[in-house]
């Protein structure tokens, strides 16, 4: 599946295992996140992940 990488502090978000402590189930797509979604480490807001 799909992961993708904070460009400012290299948090993964790994779509197999979502964010279960914040609410993100895992299988959700990086696209399904909702639109203010920010890195859970520092805060920057999705349009600065990567996908890897």
């Amino acid at each position: 599946m799909e992961k993708w990488k904070c460009s400012v502090c290299g948090y993964i978000y790994d779509v197999n295992l979502g964010i279960p402590d914040n609410g993100i189930a895992p299988e959700t797509s990086f696209e399904q996140l909702p639109d203010d979604w920010v890195c859970p480490l520092c805060g920057v807001p999705k349009e600065d992940f990567k996908k890897e």
